[in-house]
C-alpha cells in the first residue's frame, strides 16, 4: 500500500485512509471510532511480545512499526514493516491467540488499538468483514512472496526486487527513499548488513543503480528488473 501522511488526521480521517476501512459511509467509521483506543508510543518502544495475549489487534495513524521475530541466539529477523494506515496484529481478531511476533516502533508512533471482543461485534457488517478478508488475502501474498525470496533467490535478487517493490508503491521510477535503515533492510532481506552494503556497491559499479544516502537512484530500472 502507498503510504499516506496521516499526521495530525482525527480518529475518523484516519480509519477512512485506511484499506480495512474503506468504502464505509461516515455513519460506520464513527461506530469503528468508539471502539478504537488512542496509544502513543516514542521510537524504540515494545508494542507487544512474542506470546503476549492477543486481546486485540493495532492501526498505525502515524509513524512506523516493525515485526520481527528473535532467534535463540537473540538474532532479529524483521517480517514486516507498517506505516501509517496500515493494520498489523489483526489475526488476534480471529482466534485470540497469543501473538506470534514481536512488534517494536521504529519512530515516535501514534496508534489506534481495537480490542478484540469489542470488533468482532462490528463484523457483522459486510462490508467490514469484506474489507478484511481481503487484507489477509494480500497479507498471505507478501509472505509467500517473502518465503519465495529468501529461499528461491539469492541476496541480489531480493535487494531487486525489494527495490523495484518500492519504486511502485512510491510511484517513482527514477529513484525510491528507504524509509528503514540499511541495517534494518538487510535483515528484512535476510542476510547481514556487509553483505548488503557489497550488493548495492556491485549494483552501483555495474550501473544499475546510485546510492545517495537512503535515497537510491534507479538508473537501469529494466536491467534492475531481469536481475529480480
Amino acid at each position: 500500500m502507498k503510504p499516506r501522511l496521516l499526521r495530525n488526521l482525527t480518529t475518523i480521517d484516519v480509519l477512512a485512509a485506511s484499506p480495512l476501512f474503506d468504502g464505509l459511509p461516515p455513519e460506520q467509521l464513527a461506530v469503528v471510532a468508539a471502539i478504537a483506543v488512542e496509544k502513543r508510543y516514542e521510537r524504540g518502544e515494545s508494542i507487544f511480545a512474542e506470546g503476549d495475549d492477543g486481546a486485540g489487534f493495532y492501526l498505525v495513524a502515524d509513524g512506523k512499526v516493525k515485526i520481527f521475530k528473535l532467534s535463540p541466539g537473540g538474532k532479529e529477523h524483521i517480517l514486516h514493516i507498517f506505516g501509517p494506515g496500515e493494520p498489523f496484529g489483526e489475526v488476534a481478531v480471529f482466534r485470540g491467540w497469543p501473538f506470534p511476533a514481536n512488534a517494536e516502533t521504529l519512530a515516535a508512533s501514534r496508534l489506534l488499538y481495537f480490542p478484540r471482543r469489542e470488533f468482532t461485534r462490528l463484523l457483522a457488517d459486510s462490508a467490514i468483514a469484506i474489507n478484511l478478508l481481503a487484507l489477509m488475502a494480500l497479507r498471505l501474498r507478501r509472505f509467500a512472496d517473502q518465503i519465495e525470496n529468501l529461499s528461491l533467490k539469492e541476496v541480489p535478487s531480493r535487494l531487486a526486487s525489494y527495490l523495484l517493490y518500492l519504486s511502485e508503491e512510491q510511484e517513482n521510477r527514477a529513484q525510491v527513499r528507504l524509509d528503514i535503515s540499511k541495517g534494518q533492510l538487510a535483515s528484512l532481506l535476510g542476510t547481514t548488513p556487509e553483505t548488503l552494503s557489497r550488493i548495492f556497491a556491485k549494483m552501483t559499479e555495474e550501473g544499475l543503480i546510485e546510492v545517495r544516502g537512503r535515497v537510491i537512484l534507479l538508473r537501469n530500472i529494466s536491467n534492475l528488473a531481469e536481475r529480480r
